[in-house]
């Protein structure tokens, strides 16, 4: 089988449904293990990192002839996990929501701390959250999110937190590093406008991921 190189948007899911194997077989596959220990998060990949597709495992399963037997397809689909907060930091909860994934409708309330939680296709790139109360809305790139070690994931991530309006382009400007000072300064770590490690277990931390 082919080594797989990543893009924007891929993640272990979705590789793993193109080539129709489970992902834990790929992300636990010797020859990915380097790959594993250097991403730790198999939903967050950077494009051009390189992903050895193991080969399909043959099953066997016997059987009575003439009779009818029933298989059911193992695997999951993926899920998505958000959770809103409001300017304070407070939990959005009990907000009634609209949720479409790809074309597909989800319609529900977020718990007592601001979670939702749905399954959705390994495969899924786009989504528009709409919080009913006050037509709020969302638009997700899913999978698009860069490793946080990178800076084009620091900047994601403090673009969803709330402290950078730029562009997502990986530079490390002004913008950036007002609103990394920002971020460091909220949360009580040096303020440097650079990325240190502190700063960047703090923004996964506040993140979530």
């Amino acid at each position: 089988m082919p080594n797989y190189k990543v893009k924007q948007g891929d993640c272990l899911s979705s590789i793993g449904q193109k080539y129709g194997v489970f992902w834990e077989m790929v992300w636990n596959h010797p020859k990915n293990a380097s790959l594993k220990e250097k991403r730790k998060d198999p939903n967050i990949l950077y494009p051009g990192d390189v992903v050895f597709i193991p080969e399909k495992e043959e099953r066997q399963e016997s059987g009575a002839t003439e009779k009818k037997h029933r298989f059911r397809r193992k695997g999951t689909p993926a899920k998505l996990r958000l959770r809103l907060l409001d300017d304070e930091e407070e939990p959005r909860a009990d907000k009634k929501y609209i949720l479409e994934i790809d074309g597909n409708l989800f319609s529900g309330t977020t718990d007592s701390d601001g979670r939702l939680e749905h399954s959705i296709p390994p495969n899924a790139k786009k989504g528009r959250l709409i919080i009913e109360e006050n037509q709020d809305e969302y638009l997700l790139d899913l999978g698009h999110i860069d490793p946080v070690d990178e800076i084009s994931g620091m900047q994601a991530r403090l673009n969803n937190l709330g402290f950078y309006f730029g562009a997502i382009d990986g530079v490390m400007g002004p913008k950036t590093e007002t609103a990394l000072k920002a971020f460091q300064k909220k949360y009580g770590l040096k303020e440097s406008g650079q990325t240190d490690e502190a700063t960047r277990k703090k923004l996964l931390d506040v993140h979530g991921c």
